[in-house]
């Protein structure tokens, strides 16, 4: 009896021998397809539809605010104040955005292949956050840029123009310390399941039903508790800092007045490092045990 032998076919398989760019490229890899996943680019019209519906919605209001102040001859809103008024839809554009970046990577179960090769855990997380700090920053950053444009064409010579530029820049600032805040919060949470509803749900309930706590500790007969009201709610803690560090930005009339803080503008600011902290750092420990298994 013959001994049975084995064939070896060659269906063409070869070895990668491009170049192998490393770890940088790796993490601008996640971030620039974290930035398009966040507005729906490469992917499905469906995915496209609510992401693009929030920036057309800011992009109008800023329109909006820039052509009432050209025919009125003046600002009726400032660059900061309007972060303040699109933030209610910031909230849903994380809760649509954070679920796509993270979550759905949890449930198809395809982390083991980006940790097989040598991509250290925590760059997975990190590139997230910065690709929804910086989607975020441009939902608000590009309508200031709109009614920047429209205010500097109406404006009477370069010194007001000018004077529109240190307008802006604080407005920009402001805009990134919502990205920076929304996006940990909204990352950790999504982040804890690999479902996408519930993972929507659960950040729309953090930001949302911590506004009732603000309120109840604003009504009590202490001014101290009332004043540290705004730290209940990542909402008011970004306006706490915004009216601490630019008042004259955001409280342009008594109707506007904002949150009272009294003199705890500091204790916001540390909040809001805090808060912003200890999201990373649970977000970091959370890829930790993902890697791990």
């Amino acid at each position: 009896m013959s001994e049975p032998t084995g064939v070896i076919h060659d269906i063409g398989y070869q070895r990668y021998t491009g170049l192998r760019l490393g770890r940088r490229h790796v993490f601008g890899a996640l971030y620039l397809h974290g930035v398009r996943t966040a507005f729906g680019l490469g992917r499905s019209a469906k995915a496209k539809i609510f992401p693009w519906l929030v920036v057309g919605i800011v992009i109008m209001v800023a329109a909006a605010v820039t052509a009432i102040s050209s025919q009125i001859g003046e600002s009726i809103m400032t660059y900061a104040q309007f972060a303040d008024a699109m933030s209610w839809l910031v909230i849903f554009f994380v809760a649509v955005a954070a679920p796509e970046l993270v979550s759905r990577d949890l449930r198809s179960g395809v982390l083991p292949l980006y940790f097989s090769r040598p991509l250290p855990h925590a760059d997975y997380p990190l590139a997230k956050l910065l690709a929804l700090v910086t989607a975020l920053w441009l939902l608000l950053g590009a309508p200031q840029l709109v009614m920047f444009l429209g205010g500097a064409f109406t404006a009477d010579g370069m010194r007001a123009v000018w004077d529109e530029v240190l307008d802006l820049l604080p407005g920009l600032l402001y805009a990134g310390l919502w990205a920076v805040v929304f996006a940990a919060v909204g990352l950790l949470v999504a982040s804890l399941t690999g479902k996408r509803a519930f993972a929507a749900g659960g950040i729309v309930a953090v930001f949302l039903m911590t506004t009732p706590i603000v309120g109840v500790l604003s009504i009590l007969p202490s001014q101290t508790a009332n004043q540290l009201a705004g730290l209940a709610s990542p909402s008011t803690l970004v306006q706490g800092i915004g009216v601490w560090t630019m008042r004259d930005q955001l409280i342009t009339s008594p109707e506007a007045a904002g949150p009272d803080i009294g003199a705890f503008g500091p204790a916001y600011a540390l909040a809001a490092v805090a808060l912003v902290a200890a999201c990373v750092a649970l977000l970091l420990a959370r890829y930790r045990k993902v890697a791990a298994r």
